[in-house]
């Protein structure tokens, strides 16, 4: 167990579970707002990297020189954070500390994932999420102190909602809790948490992180194989080469009803589906100097065949 907690986390009341599910919420909101802001650091960066053509070292250069300014004022942000994430679960912050030291972790997550620089999600949604819990509960537990569990139940709660809605295993995280605690209380508590949190956040991002992040790269993992193995063939290796090029194959290519040599199974499957033709031509698209180039034909027959080939590939891997 990497956080070795000095005091066991109990719940109060089961009165108490309403505030639980209101962190869940807050939690789920959180999560949201953590991965979303990695996205657009990375979209922006992205955005700017290609606008001036600059060097790959560049971006991760830049993001290290932002985090080191971060950190000459918030020294909490630097490494992985156990040491902040296990001072929120022994309540050991006050309110101010703990809502800006989240603010601006979730800053730095931001500027190290969008510049492309070596670290992960995990460590630093256990952070967010025990600072984002011990924040909450100092302002819960105000209002009925006297039926209040300790903050450090609401930071642990909080650190597993936010990790399990990130990662999207809310089953897996809530059980890690439960082995941390021993207690069936404190894992009502938590699992009402995790469960609320995750829910809420599954309809803004797909899932998790990594599935939407695969999801940007277009990889579509979560529909499984039938959704995604098109996208792993590409056109010119299924089509029919041929020596000769005839009318009637740039008669199509003028109606629009081609493919691109580059292109996927899974285009040309949307083409056969709007164009109801037989086969495509395969066009090796040209440029100001070189002209268009017809490299083969594509024949349905022959995409559903190597779909079948694929899937039944995917069946016996899965299995052997």
């Amino acid at each position: 167990v990497e956080f070795n907690l000095p005091f066991a986390p109990d719940l109060q009341s089961y009165i108490e579970l309403p505030a639980f599910m209101g962190l869940g919420l807050v939690s789920g909101v959180v999560a949201v707002f953590l991965m979303r802001s990695i996205f657009l650091a990375d979209t922006v960066a992205s955005g700017i990297q290609d606008h001036l053509t600059l060097p790959r070292w560049l971006r991760p250069a830049v993001a290290g020189v932002l985090l080191g300014l971060i950190a000459t004022q918030f020294p909490v942000i630097i490494g992985v954070g156990y040491e902040t994430t296990f001072a929120a679960l022994s309540g050991n912050l006050i309110l101010s500390q703990a809502i800006l030291f989240c603010m601006i972790k979730v800053v730095a997550v931001s500027i190290t994932m969008g510049g492309r620089m070596g670290g992960g999600v995990f460590s630093p949604s256990l952070m967010v999420g025990a600072l984002l819990g011990l924040s909450y509960g100092i302002i819960a537990t105000s209002f009925v102190p006297s039926m209040s569990g300790p903050v450090s139940l609401y930071a642990l709660a909080g650190m597993a909602a936010v990790a399990a809605a990130v990662l999207g295993a809310p089953i897996s995280t809530t059980l890690i809790v439960f082995e941390m605690t021993g207690d069936w209380q404190t894992g009502l508590a938590v699992l009402v948490t995790v469960s609320l949190a995750t829910a809420l956040s599954s309809r803004y991002v797909d899932r998790s992180f990594f599935l939407t992040q695969l999801e940007r790269r277009n990889i579509n993992v979560a529909i499984g194989p039938q959704g995604y193995l098109l996208e792993l063939v590409r056109t010119d290796a299924t089509m029919r080469p041929i020596d000769d090029e005839i009318q009637e194959d740039w008669d199509l290519v003028e109606k629009g009803h081609y493919v691109s040599a580059a292109g996927t199974l899974n285009t040309a499957m949307t083409v056969f589906a709007r164009t109801r033709a037989v086969y495509l031509p395969v066009v090796k698209v040209g440029g100001e100097t070189a002209p268009s180039q017809i490299l083969g034909r594509l024949h349905e027959v022959d995409v559903l065949r190597a779909y079948n080939k694929a899937l039944s590939d995917a069946a016996e891997e899965e299995h052997s």
